[in-house]
């Protein structure tokens, strides 16, 4: 059924909330030129980064920081051209035969973007908090590392050999009688200008100064000494025009797509570390899932008009917040921005010099790699400490784009090897004329003639089960009129596994002389004992539903205990 005409007006005026009212345009218009002019040289030195023509960069924030203005859940969020993925876009375009051509990149942002908006349409935006800290840390610190030595070479003025950014950083740093003292003049230059620049009244746009005056110096080596100095002109024309539409090329789908899950992983998890700690002008944080969809939406923008992969950039957030950002608008303005610059000055970016750009890209990395983080991580212990490591080592040795994913897979194992050691069995006392039990480690042996509570701790999946299974008591040869009470109070669902441990603890105490009675079983986990047959083998007298009131069923199970016994150890 459709919406009616008053539903949609109401959804309309929800939606235009998030573009401020008249008193706030104002304030939004100023941020997002503030943003806008910050974002032309950024955007160039993000397709820089990546290994791409530039272009794709400042086409990338363009497009991004409109569709996301338009469609995420967080009003403040800025989707652009993020560090980390355009590092990942370097190393797939490096593993292509012939390099990313501009339909293949536009597969590869497209193929980002329908992921991303697939997991926003599935709701799936808490996937990212199963994602350890030691992963995030270790991956976006080494990111940082890999932006830094990516530069070496536009920074320097000579190609560095080497199969990965360690490698040729470690060429460039031999070889630095080599490097080309024009260049390295410039980066210098253009890194003490944004660090003087920003503690001046200019603020956050004294790193657009610093590339202006940087550009101008390299301009005047080049026509003393002609072409000493690379700059944006000496790889593409930046034509006064809007980019055309790009045709993505569906052959290249299959090579891709892990790729393509690599980008949307990690536009994701920066994505939602916005989505988590910056509120929307009501107060309340915005749907990680809604973010997911807009960032998606963004992607399939900016694919579509030869735009690199894009993701919510705190940097960028943070930039047009502090300009005093009050709504979506300022986001808008910014590209706004972007626009008129290009038409008013695109051949103008031609004489942006290489090395300026490498030097604020040497900076950004230096401030993205935090210590404090490292530190905290490896302080927590030797688990954390390993993953933080790998995690790391990897991020610098092998394509971000498997390094990404590999990050995963080892937060799969982390937490699979985590649950299943978490599992602690305990034994329950109930002494007389006192309505709480005492909790104290379970025994080592069972005894004939004893009730023992014994309840587990943790997860009992299947690699959980056999840890608890070892935390049982032993069973000696005979222990007549024992009776072992089980409580899975708060169990929602067991596996095979434990079900398999359970029957054989109760195999071999019923040979001893005993039996096992199983307290506080939810309807789910009663379900599943009698679909596998586990509920005859039990004795169905012998296991009891939780109720609403916590201890009923134990108390069930305690009484059913002492009949049991009455009637002999053996009475079945």
């Amino acid at each position: 059924m459709g919406l009616t005409i008053g539903e949609a007006r109401a959804f309309l005026r929800r939606y235009m909330r998030r573009f401020g009212t008249r008193s706030t345009v104002g304030t939004d218009v100023r941020a997002g030129i503030v943003l806008g002019v910050e974002s032309v040289p950024d955007g160039l030195a993000a397709g820089m980064l990546a290994g791409l023509n530039p272009l794709h960069g400042l086409y990338a924030y363009l497009f991004g920081t409109f569709a996301g203005a338009l469609a995420t859940g967080s009003v403040f969020m800025s989707v652009q051209a993020t560090g980390a993925m355009a590092v990942v876009v370097s190393d797939v375009d490096a593993g292509m035969p012939t390099g990313l051509s501009t339909s293949g990149l536009a597969m590869l942002v497209l193929l980002a973007g329908a992921v991303m908006l697939v997991l926003g349409i599935a709701r799936l935006g808490t996937l990212v908090r199963f994602i350890p800290t030691a992963v995030l840390v270790g991956f976006i610190n080494a990111v940082a590392v890999n932006i830094m030595l990516g530069q070496l070479d536009n920074a320097t003025g000579r190609v560095a050999e080497g199969d990965n950014r360690v490698l040729r950083a470690v060429d460039s740093v031999v070889h630095v009688l080599q490097w080309n003292l024009p260049t390295v003049l410039v980066t210098l230059l253009t890194v003490a200008l944004i660090l003087v620049l920003e503690r001046t009244r200019i603020g956050t746009l004294g790193m657009v100064v610093a590339v202006v005056i940087g550009s101008a110096a390299a301009w005047w080596i080049n026509a003393l000494s002609t072409g000493s100095v690379a700059t944006i002109g000496d790889l593409t024309d930046v034509p006064r025009a809007m980019p055309g539409m790009e045709i993505p090329d569906l052959s290249l789908i299959a090579a891709l797509v892990v790729p393509a899950c690599s980008l949307a992983l990690v536009g994701l998890v920066q994505g939602a570390a916005i989505s988590g700690s910056i509120p929307n002008p009501d107060g309340k944080f915005a749907d990680a899932s809604a973010d997911f969809r807009g960032q998606g939406i963004a992607n399939i923008a900016a694919g579509f008009f030869q735009g690199m992969p894009v993701g919510g950039s705190m940097s960028a957030t943070a930039l047009v917040r502090t300009a005093g950002a009050r709504s979506a608008l300022a986001n808008l303005s910014a590209a706004v921005v972007m626009a008129l610059a290009i038409f008013a000055a695109g051949p103008v970016f031609e004489y942006v010099a290489m090395p300026s750009l490498a030097g604020l890209l040497i900076l950004v990395g230096i401030r993205t790699f935090k210590i404090h983080q490292i530190l905290l991580v490896w302080r927590t212990g030797p688990v954390q400490a390993t993953v933080l490591s790998v995690t790391f080592l990897l991020t610098l040795v092998v394509p971000l784009q498997y390094a990404a994913l590999s990050g995963v897979g080892l937060a799969v194992i982390l937490y699979v090897i985590r649950q299943s050691n978490r599992v602690m069995v305990k034994q329950w006392v109930f002494d007389d004329g006192e309505q709480m039990p005492r909790e104290i480690a379970a025994p080592e042996v069972l005894e004939g003639g004893q009730t023992c509570v014994l309840v587990p701790y943790g997860s009992l999946f299947f690699a959980a089960a056999p840890v608890m299974e070892s935390q049982l008591p032993a069973v000696p040869p005979s222990a007549a009129g024992v009776v072992v009470i089980i409580r899975l109070r708060g169990k929602a669902e067991i596996g095979s596994t434990f079900l398999k441990v359970l029957e054989g603890y109760s195999v071999r105490v019923t040979a001893a002389g005993g039996t096992i009675m199983v307290a506080g079983v939810s309807p789910s986990v009663l379900q599943q004992l009698r679909a596998t047959g586990a509920l005859d083998r039990l004795g169905e007298g012998r296991v009891f539903p939780e109720h609403p009131r916590v201890g009923d069923s134990i108390r069930e199970a305690l009484d059913a205990a002492d009949r049991w016994r009455e009637g002999g150890p053996h009475t079945q």
